[in-house]
């Protein structure tokens, strides 16, 4: 079993900065793609960044030249660093990792609990 464990969340004011965590733990032989979405009430589920085991990212229109998602491959964590935070940017944030546990395949998709960004004016 694989866990993943969010942290970074909370309250910031409009304009300022947060930095997200996501450590995976558990029966990992390698991890593909790691990644972020988050989900505001009323909201659907919308992408945020996502990052391969080889350093290519894909951001959402939203948060493009805001945010910045990177990788330690060593430590199977993945960090979101979020400028110029807008108050549209409050939701719950859940990072998801795409996991080999073998190195054979194939790969299963596990997700964080979440953690909660609020932006305040």
């Amino acid at each position: 079993q694989v866990q993943l464990v969010e942290s970074g969340g909370g309250l910031v004011q409009a304009g300022g900065s947060l930095r997200l965590s996501c450590a995976a733990s558990g029966t990992i032989f390698g991890i593909d793609v790691m990644g972020w979405y988050r989900q505001a009430p009323g909201n659907q589920r919308e992408l945020v960044a996502v990052m391969t085991s080889s350093g290519r990212t894909n951001y959402g229109d939203s948060v493009k030249g805001r945010f910045t998602i990177s990788r330690d491959n060593a430590k199977n964590t993945a960090y979101l660093q979020m400028n110029s935070l807008r108050l549209e940017d409050t939701a719950v944030y859940y990072c998801y990792a795409d996991v080999d546990p073998s190195g054979w395949g194939p790969l299963t998709r596990y997700w964080g609990q979440g953690t909660q960004a609020t932006v305040s004016s």
